[in-house]
């Protein structure tokens, strides 16, 4: 009896302690509506919940101090690890505070940051008399106030930092700051003028990107939750729109920020890795960002998309990188040209620009005595930039025409005249035997020490050869390429173990960085090739492998590329597994992609380059299953670097080969191409899809792309569109006319 007593006891109170388990469960989360004199703090680590869960604000802490603190709002859902869950309003923007402070919506309906350690309010909301009632986190990130009429009297969308949200807005005269104790990071803004242009601005008056919006007044700025950052009017009509990469693709979280270095970027949670990717940025070249570098030298733009500051100056003991002039050079100045380098000022950053000549301008600078450094440039007008300041930065690039003369103090004379007058002469010493004997032993001494260190040199020169061996390759050579020996291609390819394909090896440098080997099995001459690999390796675009080095030893020919993780794209269409993961959008992102890379050629080279053999075991997909081509610019090591008209329109046929075998998934149909325009021009474009996509196509993206590649296959080479018509094309900027029959027939495999 008292058993079963107990069992009822235990079942009546289940309920009860299931409550209190959910309550003790849910103690961080404050109902959707805040209450009056709620408060936050860092020790008690709470937090307010959206409704939702996607949202949270309270105290974190993201600087390099232990005990610095701010109060802001952060992604919360549960599919973001805690490491990704990004902040995305901070209070008061740049405000810290200690370990001892709190957060708290007053009686009086006020938000206010208190810091106890300083007893100091270091921020409020400014909204004591204007009657808050209660607060609210909305699933959307904005924090806001309610008056008793439910109106909104105070919102988080309105007071920006350094991002915005889906549905949040951003009008004229606001501005965007990126989030950081760096000075020089601090001058950069996101801006809008009266006339509804977006603009990124370093110290308010230097603007280096602007919207190419139509000029109009009362506009706002507004990111959708599809991935676009547009410019709507007050009916909410877009005037002027940018797209991310995945546009209209199933994303759960975006958002657009200014980030520290200057460039304004639209960002995506990418559930399958697990972390934010940027779909779009406004300054596709970082190096173009003004004073990307700062004190710290020259950006330049790598293959990986990323800016690296050198320094081809002196640095100063607090590493910055100062132009080596002097107002007072005793033996006079000289000019030292840099050519494919831009150059300007940044304290201050007013250069005085004239109409003048290369050599006109070098010497406008040699005879200004305030003058340290002259830009020439000519893009259809001949400029000379003049700089009056040591703080300069700037960017070098290949494809880069500038030149920039800086002036130098030229070296002492040879021989200084005050030193020529010879002194009197001396009388000789009389003899001393015993400084004689002294001298002997002290010189016997000094061989024998002499001789020691000689052996002990060639002891440890002899070890330290080994070791010589096995890092030469961490030394490159001027132009940046790694120099290796064919011993050192065999060690790090293990003896050519492991064979990507005919030609192409795996292989593991000592820091385990992964390289793709390629043996060029051919005999070509040593001065030859080194000139064309020099060339090769000034190529730099995202979208092309980057050439690591190469070896050019006796008759041996090998290139050593960076390596792509995921293997060439021809394995993915023939796999019937492997072709899941090309799902639609990436089959057009590849395909826009590709042609970025061969219009870089074509175009955006010094010279004119050619693929030459385009196809998709040229086309590799690196860690993010971004595409990059592979094996170009081997007419340069032919010889064959002068611009052809028929190298060019060959890469494009082969790039609509490529597009159409994307598309269909087929590779081997002898009548493919004939039987995909049929299906098209009878307005069955949908038959030619390849059947293994999940979801099947955009319709319009699919006869966008069809089009292009039937123009790229026109038998008449003159009728074939340029790459960077291709381009703007596959990007929705220009449109295409329906293509005329008929259109080349493959001539190579694909």
């Amino acid at each position: 009896m008292k058993m079963l007593n107990k069992e009822c006891l235990c079942l009546l109170m289940l309920p009860l302690l299931l409550c209190i388990f959910i309550g003790v469960l849910i103690h961080p989360v404050v109902a959707a509506v805040i209450p009056l004199g709620s408060k936050l703090s860092v020790l008690d680590n709470d937090y307010w919940v959206s409704s939702n869960g996607d949202f949270v604000i309270g105290f974190f802490n993201t600087s390099d101090e232990p005990n610095q603190y701010s109060v802001g709002i952060r992604f919360n859902p549960k599919s973001i690890p805690h490491s990704q869950q990004k902040v995305v309003w901070v209070a008061g923007a740049h405000v810290t505070v200690s370990n001892m402070s709190y957060f708290q919506l007053t009686l009086d309906g006020e938000l206010v940051l208190f810091d106890s350690l300083q007893r100091v309010t270091t921020w409020t909301s400014g909204t004591g008399n204007r009657s808050a009632v209660s607060a609210a986190l909305h699933d959307n990130g904005n924090f806001v106030l309610i008056d008793t009429e439910q109106n909104i009297i105070w919102q988080s969308f309105d007071t920006l930092s350094d991002t915005l949200l889906p549905g949040q807005t951003f009008s004229a005269y606001q501005l965007l700051r990126p989030a950081s104790k760096n000075p020089i990071s601090s001058y950069y803004s996101l801006y809008m003028n009266a006339s509804g242009y977006l603009q990124l601005r370093w110290k308010s008056n230097i603007t280096y990107w602007v919207s190419k919006s139509p000029p109009a007044s009362n506009l706002t700025a507004v990111l959708t939750t599809s991935g676009a950052l547009q410019l709507v009017d007050q009916s909410f009509k877009p005037v002027w729109s940018v797209f991310g990469e995945d546009h209209n693709d199933s994303v759960n979280y975006r958002f657009l920020k200014l980030d520290a270095d200057g460039n304004l970027r639209l960002y995506s949670w990418i559930e399958a890795s697990q972390s934010w990717r940027s779909v779009w940025q406004a300054v596709e070249n970082q190096c173009k960002v003004f004073a990307t570098c700062g004190e710290r030298g020259i950006c330049v733009f790598t293959a990986s998309g990323s800016a690296d500051c050198r320094c081809p100056f002196e640095k100063t003991e607090n590493d910055k990188c100062l132009v080596p002039y002097e107002q007072d050079c005793k033996s006079g100045s000289t000019m030292q040209a840099y050519k494919n380098m831009y150059l300007y000022g940044i304290y201050p950053p007013d250069d005085s620009v004239v109409i003048s000549s290369l050599q006109h301008c070098q010497q406008l600078c040699l005879n200004d005595l305030h003058c340290t450094v002259a830009t020439f440039s000519n893009d259809g007008i001949p400029q000379c930039s003049i700089k009056k300041t040591e703080y300069l930065t700037g960017y070098a690039d290949p494809s880069v025409s500038s030149v920039s003369f800086v002036k130098k103090c030229l070296g002492p004379f040879a021989v200084n005249p005050d030193l020529m007058k010879s002194p009197p002469p001396k009388l000789p010493p009389s003899l001393c035997v015993r400084c004689l004997i002294g001298a002997s032993s002290g010189t016997f001494f000094i061989v024998a020490i002499l001789q020691l260190g000689i052996f002990f040199y060639i002891c440890r020169r002899k070890n330290s050869n080994k070791k010589e061996a096995n890092l030469a390759f961490t030394y490159p050579d001027s132009k940046g390429l790694i120099v290796l020996s064919f011993s050192e291609i065999k060690s790090l390819t293990e003896d050519f173990k492991n064979q990507i394909r005919s030609d192409m090896f795996e292989g593991v440098l000592p820091n385990n960085c992964l390289i793709t080997v390629k043996d060029l099995n051919a005999s070509i001459e040593e001065r030859k090739f080194r000139c064309a690999v020099v060339k090769m390796g000034n190529i730099h675009h995202k979208n092309l492998v980057k050439l690591e080095g190469y070896c050019c030893e006796l008759n041996h020919r090998f290139l050593v590329y960076e390596y792509a993780k995921n293997g060439s794209l021809d394995k993915y269409i023939e796999d019937s597994t492997l072709c899941k993961k090309l799902i639609w959008s990436k089959r057009i992102e590849i395909c826009s992609s590709v042609a970025k890379a061969i219009s870089y050629l074509h175009s955006g080279c010094r010279e004119f380059v050619s693929h030459g053999n385009l196809k998709c075991e040229n086309v590799i997909l690196d860690e993010n299953f971004e595409a990059k081509v592979t094996d170009f610019g081997f007419a340069i090591i032919n010889g064959e670097a002068s611009y052809c008209s028929a190298s060019a329109e060959k890469d494009v046929a082969d790039f609509g080969n490529l597009v159409l075998t994307l598309l269909t998934g087929c590779r081997d149909h002898e009548e493919l191409w004939e039987w995909t325009y049929k299906e098209w021009i009878e307005g069955r474009a949908s038959n030619v899809v390849d059947k293994r996509i999940d979801g099947g196509a955009d319709s319009e993206e699919l006869e966008r792309t069809l089009r292009i590649a039937f123009w790229c296959l026109q038998t008449e080479e003159l009728r074939r569109p340029s790459m960077c018509e291709v381009v703007r094309v596959l990007d929705g900027t220009l449109n295409v006319d329906p293509p005329p029959p008929p259109f080349a027939l493959e001539e190579d495999d694909t």
